[in-house]
């Protein structure tokens, strides 16, 4: 069974329409993390490009890798196309804009090395997890979505929508395969079906903040969505 090597995460994937990367890539290089990014960029017109060609003059072409789409394609086709060219044996996955801060990947390493993990997944749901810049409407929707899908799907992880993962390369490649949903439903169907295949999963405490860069939104449309999703995988899982 392979672990990561110490200090060394050989891909992260970030998915992003912000000029974020570069606080993203300082991010990991001040953790003394070996690090290569892939960022998957959907045709935004914000010179998130521009930013990652000038990271390349600095840190070179083999460790910022740019693979760009023409136009928003959604978020299981990016991991799929940032996979294609991943070098390593593990994939980390994270917000590119600062929600999902760097420090915390020693802490993902780690709980790999100590356990074997398939996953490592962040929570914000266990002690020392949290969210910052959230109103209370937001964080009761957010506790009481993942209450619910718990409730029904017993997944065996506290936190269920949150995209901050560590993953076995085979492993992400075996559940992505398998997942039709979309938005923070693909997320959860992600890890159910982990969950399901018997794959090792561990939790990380991490705190989340919300858009450094950017705006998020959180409306009736994408709570239905969520229901919708939590039905589908109640019958399918």
């Amino acid at each position: 069974m392979q672990s990561l090597h110490h200090k060394q995460i050989r891909i992260a994937l970030s998915s992003t329409r912000r000029k974020s990367p570069l606080e993203l890539v300082t991010g990991c290089q001040n953790q003394d993390v070996d690090f290569e990014v892939i960022v998957v960029d959907d045709g935004s017109p914000d010179g998130t490009q521009d930013v990652v060609k000038q990271l390349q003059q600095v840190y070179g072409e083999d460790r910022i890798l740019l693979r760009a789409r023409p136009r928003k394609m959604g978020l299981g086709t990016a991991y799929i196309h940032g996979m294609k060219h991943a070098s390593g044996n593990f994939v980390v996955i994270m917000d590119a804009d600062l929600s999902h801060h760097p420090k915390y990947l020693p802490g993902f390493i780690r709980k790999q090395l100590e356990t074997g993990a398939d996953i490592v997944t962040g929570t914000r749901y266990v002690k020392g997890g949290g969210v910052h810049r959230w109103n209370l409407m937001r964080k009761l929707t957010s506790r009481g979505a993942n209450v619910l899908a718990q409730t029904l799907l017993w997944p065996g992880v506290s936190d269920l929508t949150g995209s901050f993962r560590l993953y076995r390369k085979t492993v992400l490649e075996d559940i992505i395969s398998c997942c039709v949903s979309k938005g923070s439903v693909f997320q959860m169907e992600m890890i159910v079906r982990a969950s399901r295949k018997g794959y090792h999963i561990k939790e990380v405490p991490i705190t989340f903040v919300d858009r450094v860069y950017g705006s998020s939104k959180l409306g009736g449309s994408e709570i239905v969505e969520y229901l919708k999703g939590l039905v589908y995988l109640l019958m399918t899982t």
